[in-house]
């Protein structure tokens, strides 16, 4: 079916993804409460209702970044959705779900990551943008399964944006591509006909890099989504530089690798030389890491309360680290191990 056609009829099986648990889930436990209280940051209590300034903060909006294919910029601090946003019946965290979208648009971001395979994820976010009327607000990236045949494909386009609520989304992602023969033609035929911006190819699997490099060094893709950490440094020699190369716009994803930062952090406070990059948080101090790298565009933490979103988006002001500093970081973290 040609993509110009692939609206014109609504599948009646919705497509259902495969969720599991070595995705891009960033579940928010108490273990970064416990790091946050270490750290002193000036970040919100869970009690206190949300506010526009706060959001804002004291050094205005979250920094951009252009997009290499194009040079539309992006904020660099975004939100991913997976696990968080995959909840049925639950009006507590629909709204504090829809506080943190508030937060991020308040304080000047837009990136927001989300998949054909996270559960009713696409769902929930839909009626959260549907309902603030922010649409025209956000850069909305969505996945679907890389392995589809092309109807299944198309039906899982159809579905995602009937979940999401609009007629295109600004990114289409390939999801967790491990053929290193895959090719990006139906990307860009939906591309062509309007139904995405963007294209991408995303992994969160070390093993699937091979793979990853030769689609990303042959396709060219607009993105490529990678998990990237001070846990999981191996994106930098294998997938940030071709990268760079052929001007991929970079998203991370797992940047606290799924919570296993905060918990070797502990209680521990930060180290003295993050005030040199303006780090107040653990939080703030991985995400400054990762911002630092020159190939990174923006990082995509699970983010479940607006608290943690402000938290985030002040990794998104001020200073980051450069070479010597990111090697100074590294070589303490390694030091913690």
């Amino acid at each position: 079916m040609p993509s110009s056609n692939i609206l014109r009829r609504v599948s009646s099986v919705p497509v259902t993804g495969r969720k599991t648990k070595n995705d891009m889930s960033e579940r928010v436990d108490l273990s970064r409460r416990r790091a946050i209280a270490a750290a002193g940051g000036a970040v919100l209590s869970s009690a206190l209702p949300w506010r526009a300034a706060e959001a804002q903060g004291a050094d205005g909006p979250v920094a951009t970044r252009p997009i290499p294919s194009s040079g539309e910029r992006l904020p660099i601090v975004g939100i991913g959705t997976a696990v968080i946003f995959d909840y049925q019946n639950d009006p507590a965290k629909q709204a504090a779900r829809r506080e943190v979208i508030r937060t991020l648009i308040a304080g000047g971001g837009r990136l927001i990551d989300t998949a054909a395979a996270y559960g009713s994820a696409e769902e929930r976010l839909g009626e959260i943008v549907a309902e603030l009327g922010v649409r025209d607000k956000l850069f909305l990236a969505t996945k679907f399964s890389f392995d589809l045949s092309r109807a299944e494909a198309e039906a899982s386009l159809r579905s995602s944006l009937r979940r999401l609520r609009t007629h295109s989304v600004d990114l289409m992602q390939a999801w967790n591509v491990t053929d290193g023969g895959y090719t990006l033609d139906l990307l860009r035929e939906w591309k062509k006909a309007g139904l995405c911006r963007y294209v991408g190819i995303t992994t969160s699997q070390v093993r699937s890099y091979g793979a990853m490099a030769k689609v990303l060094t042959r396709e060219k893709p607009d993105f490529l989504q990678v998990n990237y950490s001070l846990g999981a440094l191996e994106a930098e020699k294998a997938l940030l530089p071709a990268a760079r190369d052929v001007g991929a716009a970079v998203l991370v994803n797992l940047p606290f690798g799924r919570n296993s930062l905060f918990r070797t952090a502990g209680n521990r406070p930060l180290p003295d030389f993050a005030a040199e990059f303006g780090a107040k948080t653990w939080a703030q101090f991985f995400l400054k890491f990762i911002l630092g790298h020159p190939a990174v565009t923006a990082v995509i933490p699970g983010t479940d309360k607006p608290e943690y979103m402000l938290d985030n988006l002040q990794a998104g002001r001020g200073a980051l680290p450069d070479a010597a500093m990111r090697k100074r970081i590294v070589q303490y973290w390694e030091s913690l191990a």
